[in-house]
This record gives C-alpha cells, structure tokens and sequence, in this order.
C-alpha cells in the first residue's frame, strides 16, 4: 500500500468535518458527555479497526478521544486511514 500525496491527503480530508492533516496523519478530536461514553465508543472503534487490521494511535483523557491514524509501513497516509475514519464519524454521529 501506498502513502498518498499530500494534495490528495488535502482534497480527500475536506470530506470529513472534523478532521484536519498535519505530521503526516489525519487527527480528530471527540468530546463525549463522560468517560463511560467515551470508553464505549472506543470499544467500537476498536472492533471495526481489528476487522479492517489497521489501528488508531490514540489517547482518551475523561471525555476527550483524540484520534490520529496514519498507515505506519506506508510512512503516511493512505487509502485505508480515510475508511477508518469513515467508520469512526459513523460510530460517533
């Protein structure tokens, strides 16, 4: 698999709102109402990122998620890091 170029990276990303692109990743930030809802939703992700075997880095602070995907052994991003985030908005919408 291949990294996409960052005019790509740049035209794809203005599909997803709440997404931005720096460091060679996609990144998202999510609130949730408390921990136990934040904890839920990373549970799902967490299923839907081991069926696709591709998974976030990420960090969860109380009610705070913050999301970056990246494909590592494509040394950027690719294909595979937008559909997981598809996934992820459809999860938390």
């Amino acid at each position: 698999m291949e990294a996409l170029s960052e005019k790509i990276v740049l035209e794809k990303i203005k599909d997803f709102q709440d997404w931005t692109y720096q460091e060679n990743a996609i990144h998202t930030s999510i609130e949730f109402r408390d921990f136990k809802d934040a904890f839920s939703v990373m549970t799902r992700i967490a299923f839907e990122a081991e069926k696709l075997n591709h998974h976030p880095d990420w960090t969860n602070v109380y009610n705070t998620l913050q999301i970056s995907l990246t494909t590592h052994e494509a040394e950027g991003v690719t294909n595979k890091d937008f559909e997981l985030a598809k996934i992820i908005d459809a999860l938390v919408s």
